[in-house]
C-alpha cells in the first residue's frame, strides 16, 4: 500500500495542510499571521455571504431536480418502446463538459438568444428579459442547465436499479389488490433507496463544488450576485490576489462538504452499510 499512500500524502495530503496554514495569514507583505483575520470576511463581506446563499441554493436545486427528473424518466422509460431513444437524449448532455453545457446555455439565455426570440415569436415578448443579468434569476436558471447535464447519470443508476427488482414482487402485490401507485411507493421506492443514497451523495458534492458552468456563463457576475463558494475561491486567489482569503474560502468549503457527506451517509446507512 506504500505506493498509494505515497501518492494520497503528496497530492492531497499536503496541499490541503499547506491551505489550512496559509489560510491563517493575511495578504500584505509587511504582516504575517492574522489569526482568524480571513474567516472573519465572510461576515464582513456582503459578497461572500451572497456566495454561501448561492451555493445552499446550489445545492437543494442539484439534489431534489437530478433525483426527482432521473427518477420519473426512469420509470417512464423502463419498459416503453420508444426507451433507448427516450434514453439516449436525456443521458447525451452528461457526456458534455461543463463548459460546453454553458455555451449552449448561454446560446440560449443572452438578451438576444434562443428563449427570448422563441418568447417574442410566440407573443410573449413581456416575458423576454435578461436570464442572466437580475438575481436570484440568473442562479435559477444556471441551476435548471446544471440538472438538464446532471440528470443523465441520476436516470442510468435508477433504471439498473429497476431492472434489479425481482418481478415477483411486484406481481405478489397486484395479486394483493395494490394499484401501480401503491406498488411504487411500497415495493418499488424501499427497494431503489441505496441507488437514491448515491444520486443524493453525488449530487450534494457536485452542487458544493459547482463551478466551471457559473464561471463560463456569468463568471459570478453581475457584479459578483452568481458566485458560489468555489467560484469566490478562484476569484479571491487568483483575480483579487488575497490568496489567505481564498485559502480560508478552500478550507470552509472543503469542511462543508465532508460535514454534509458524512451526516448525509451517516443517517443514511445503518452499521452494516445496508
Amino acid at each position: 500500500m506504500a505506493p498509494a499512500v505515497l501518492l494520497v500524502t503528496v497530492f492531497l495530503l499536503v496541499p490541503f495542510v499547506w491551505t489550512i496554514y496559509r489560510s491563517f495569514f493575511s495578504d500584505s507583505r509587511t504582516s504575517g499571521f492574522s489569526w482568524f483575520g480571513n474567516y472573519t470576511r465572510f461576515v464582513s463581506d456582503p459578497a461572500l455571504s451572497r456566495s454561501i446563499v448561492n451555493t445552499a441554493m446550489w445545492v437543494v436545486g442539484t439534489v431534489l431536480l437530478p433525483l426527482v427528473l432521473g427518477l420519473a424518466i426512469a420509470c417512464m422509460t423502463n419498459a416503453t418502446r420508444w426507451s433507448r431513444l427516450a434514453r439516449l437524449c436525456v443521458v447525451l448532455p452528461y457526456a458534455l463538459s461543463g463548459s460546453a453545457v454553458a455555451v449552449v446555455w448561454n446560446f440560449m439565455l443572452t438578451t438576444d438568444g434562443a428563449v427570448n426570440q422563441v418568447l417574442t415569436t410566440l407573443g410573449l415578448g413581456s416575458l423576454a428579459h435578461g436570464w442572466l443579468l437580475t438575481w436570484p434569476g440568473n442562479t435559477l436558471v444556471m441551476i435548471l442547465a446544471n440538472a438538464w447535464q446532471a440528470t443523465g447519470v441520476a436516470v442510468i443508476l435508477f433504471l439498473v436499479g429497476l431492472q434489479s427488482i425481482p418481478p415477483e414482487t411486484l406481481e405478489a402485490g397486484a395479486l394483493d389488490g395494490a394499484g401501480s401507485w401503491q406498488q411504487f411507493r411500497h415495493i418499488v421506492l424501499p427497494q431503489l433507496r441505496p441507488i437514491s443514497i448515491i444520486v443524493i451523495g453525488m449530487s450534494l458534492v457536485n452542487g458544493l463544488k459547482s463551478f466551471d458552468l457559473i464561471w463560463v456563463l456569468t463568471q459570478g457576475g453581475p457584479g459578483r450576485a452568481t458566485e458560489t463558494l468555489a467560484v469566490s475561491m478562484y476569484n479571491e486567489t487568483f483575480l483579487e490576489l488575497r490568496p489567505g482569503a481564498g485559502a480560508a474560502i478552500a478550507v470552509v468549503l472543503t469542511v462543508i462538504v465532508l460535514a454534509a457527506s458524512w451526516l448525509y451517509l451517516r443517517r443514511q446507512l445503518d452499521v452494516k452499510g445496508e
